[in-house]
């Protein structure tokens, strides 16, 4: 499975969301996915989606300022960390983020790239990207095994 891509097509939050859906309805415990993409871009719609998929009803925002948000309504457990305020990598071992990585849920990294020396050795990365000659509300969704 390592270096496998897929890229997926989004024209629309709704096709996000959707994607999001399917990706929760498979997600595995213990799998962590690295979302990488710019403000604005979709990553919270894409998030929205994964915890429908996982079962989870209550609303999804991103924990901007508390680093980690944990949901465990769902199927397993969603653990939706979001680096993009870190000001050091300490931050991570004070919220003990291994506990979080190598558990027994779904760990949820968007701006992951800010962290990558803590990734672990496989998980997936995906990246969601505009293409404004495609239309403003198209994503380019790729998903890679790492």
């Amino acid at each position: 499975m390592n270096g496998m891509e897929q890229v997926i097509e989004a024209f629309s939050p709704e096709d996000t969301r959707g994607i999001g859906q399917q990706l929760g309805r498979t997600a595995q415990p213990g799998e962590l996915y690295a979302l990488i993409g710019d403000l604005g871009v979709g990553k919270t719609v894409l998030t929205q989606g994964i915890a429908e998929g996982l079962g989870i009803a209550e609303p999804i925002c991103s924990p901007t300022f508390t680093i980690v948000q944990v949901y465990e309504e769902g199927r397993i457990p969603f653990y939706h960390f979001d680096v993009y305020r870190i000001g050091d990598i300490g931050e991570m071992d004070e919220i003990g983020y291994e506990d979080y990585f190598y558990g027994d849920g779904l760990t949820m990294v968007e701006w992951a790239n800010l962290i990558e020396e803590l990734l672990p050795e496989h998980y997936r990365q995906i990246t969601i990207e505009k293409d404004l000659e495609k239309g403003f509300d198209y994503r380019r969704i790729t998903i890679r095994e790492r």
